[in-house]
């Protein structure tokens, strides 16, 4: 697969994170690869916390329903947003939350 392809792939669930990691670990790994394996993973275990945060409402009311919705459309939007990276060949952060992922997960080498 090319750096492109892994890239991309990295951002569809965490099965998509893990076929492209093996390839990634296959192939010969590229910068381009391991920074979109890292930002996607960061996006993954951000998405796994807010919905388990969420998941926990005191009660349920019109707010919480509100919150819920601004809370997957925004992960949506940094989702949609880390694809047209991966897919355009650039290394750019994820908005709000990408700088705090570009040096963790050290296993991705």
């Amino acid at each position: 697969m090319s750096k492109k392809t892994i890239s991309i792939i990295s951002y569809l669930t965490f099965i998509g994170w893990m076929i492209a990691y093996f390839n990634f670990k296959k192939n010969r790994p590229t910068s381009l690869a391991k920074y979109h394996l890292r930002q996607s993973l960061g996006l993954t275990f951000l998405v796994i916390i807010t919905n388990i945060i969420t998941a926990i409402p005191i009660y349920y009311n019109d707010f919480y329903i509100v919150i819920w919705i601004l809370n997957n459309f925004g992960l949506m939007i940094l989702w949609i947003a880390g694809i047209i990276s991966a897919f355009y060949g650039v290394r750019l952060p994820l908005p709000l939350i990408g700088n705090f992922f570009e040096h963790r997960f050290r296993f991705i080498r």
